[in-house]
């Protein structure tokens, strides 16, 4: 196995307080949302793993397609993660909407679950967080 590249970050204060990068790159308040009772109007977990993974499954859909000599359109891919509970339990729950209009939505089917398959992110997550695929075309 060969690393290609670590990022560190660390947390003071957990939803209610602050995350910085070793490198100095991201520095941020973070805020526990409004549905949560919080003050919201500042970034949350939930919210950088949605932008982390969204960002990380549409390198693995454009490479998939690129590689399939697939031409994939303007397209966008959504993440929403959801932070659920169940009695005492808490626990992540996801969904992916590739958006990808004109395109045949079988062959957009089929490259959005193929990245599912090899994205790192979908990866980590696979049994453990329920995570749906939807494309729109």
């Amino acid at each position: 196995m060969e690393t290609l590249y670590t990022a560190t970050v660390s947390n003071v204060g957990g939803r209610e307080g602050d995350v910085k990068s070793l490198d100095g790159i991201l520095e941020m308040d973070i805020r526990r949302p409004v549905e949560m009772h919080g003050e919201g109007g500042k970034p949350n977990p939930e919210m950088l793993f949605a932008a982390a993974y969204s960002s990380c499954y549409n390198g693995a859909l454009m490479g998939i397609a690129k590689r399939k000599k697939v031409i994939l359109p303007e397209h966008a891919v959504e993440v929403s993660i959801s932070l659920n509970k169940d009695g005492e339990s808490m626990f992540l729950s996801g969904k992916i909407v590739v958006k990808a209009p004109g395109m045949d939505h079988d062959e957009l089917q089929q490259l959005a679950e193929t990245a599912h398959a090899v994205c790192p992110y979908s990866k980590a997550v696979k049994g453990n967080m329920d995570i749906k695929v939807e494309v729109l075309v």
